[in-house]
């Protein structure tokens, strides 16, 4: 007599699989922050990075690539986290991975 249970390990009635990557919404409310500097270097007994730009995370995004590569980590993006591809507090090669990725969207 056959069984009509499926085992666990099956995919028989499984739905779709998920997609590899969620969408990222690049006109998430984002603000973009500079550490203070002396040298190239973070200064962080400043107390923190200051405001320079709040807008989108596309406009935060465009305004940091304008910066020269050298000083880019001087910089960071507050958004809200967008997972698994955008953290609330984006620096350095985040950014500029996103910024490839934003290209291709």
């Amino acid at each position: 007599m056959a069984s009509d249970s499926i085992s666990p390990g099956s995919r028989e009635n499984a739905g779709p699989a998920e997609p590899a990557e969620a969408p990222v919404n690049f006109d998430a409310p984002a603000v973009l922050r500079k550490w203070p500097s002396l040298r190239s270097e973070r200064r962080a007994e400043s107390g923190g990075p200051y405001l320079l730009i709040d807008g989108t995370l596309d406009q935060c995004i465009v305004n940091l690539m304008a910066k020269p590569a050298g000083t880019r980590h001087l910089y960071e993006i507050h958004t809200s986290a967008q997972l698994p591809l955008v953290n609330s507090v984006l620096s350095g090669e985040n950014i500029t991975e996103l910024a490839r990725l934003r290209d291709f969207l």
